[in-house]
């Protein structure tokens, strides 16, 4: 009796998982048209482009990344540009942009391009707890041989301050009292993401809806700081900061 009872709890398992791979797999289809690449164009370089992270629609002609893949500057004298990757394969297509909205606090920027309207994502309403399982889809090793998009997967594994007040004073840098003063809580992932991957959408894996907005660089410099050997952990900024840039527009 205990044996049959195993052996059905094993086959719910197994369908439960291939039910969530198959729900996964419908998500990623839907929302990778809407996944773009963050960079540079630049006719005078060799190569011409250059990804600088990710991004995602949020408006027609709006796409969310982290500020910090956005260039400090640009070379004003070769006419380089800030542009939008859209589409995936060899041959992507360029979009100029600009930045209409950007916060440092929470390493968020709003880009505008030009074009034809893309699809935006869902931005969710829903509470976030630790355990949960979520994807993060992007571009952590650029575009060398053309603009294909990378998923991973992993649960909100804590959810912590963006900072962590350091034992004395010397330990703390300029960043890290900046935030200190108005402290927010972000998501840490149990997924591994790389720098390429900075500005991807953490969604839902059934209904797509983001929750998050993948940051690779900003946390980490801040969080771990004080370490001499920082950890491959992975951080996500939560929606609602996304939310407060987008109605600033407004």
């Amino acid at each position: 009796m205990k044996l049959a009872f195993i052996v059905i709890l094993a086959s719910f398992s197994s369908l439960f998982s291939v039910e969530a791979s198959s729900a996964l797999a419908d998500t990623i289809e839907k929302i990778k048209p809407s996944v773009v690449g963050i960079g540079t164009y630049n006719k005078l370089n060799s190569p011409r482009a250059s990804l600088r992270g990710t991004g995602f629609v949020v408006g027609s002609h709006l796409i969310a990344t982290n500020a910090h893949v956005i260039p400090k500057s640009l070379n004003q004298q070769q006419n380089e540009k800030l542009v939008v990757f859209v589409g995936q394969g060899r041959s992507p297509e360029l979009r100029i942009a600009s930045v209409v909205a950007s916060i440092e606090q929470h390493d968020l920027a709003i880009l505008k391009i030009e074009g034809k309207a893309l699809k935006p994502l869902m931005l969710s309403n829903q509470k976030v707890h630790e355990g949960e399982l979520y994807a993060f889809t992007g571009f952590p090793i650029g575009a060398v041989l053309g603009l294909y998009p990378v998923t991973h997967r992993g649960i909100i594994s804590s959810i912590t301050p963006v900072v962590i007040p350091a034992r004395n004073a010397s330990e703390l840098n300029l960043a890290q009292l900046k935030r200190l003063k108005s402290p927010y809580n972000i998501y840490q992932l149990d997924a591994t993401a790389y720098p390429g991957n900075s500005g991807s959408p953490l969604y839902h894996p059934e209904t797509g809806e983001v929750i998050a907005i993948i940051n690779k660089v900003f946390v980490k410099t801040t969080k771990e700081a004080v370490l001499a050997d920082p950890s491959a952990i992975s951080y996500a900024i939560p929606v609602i900061h996304l939310k407060q840039l987008l109605s600033s527009l407004k």
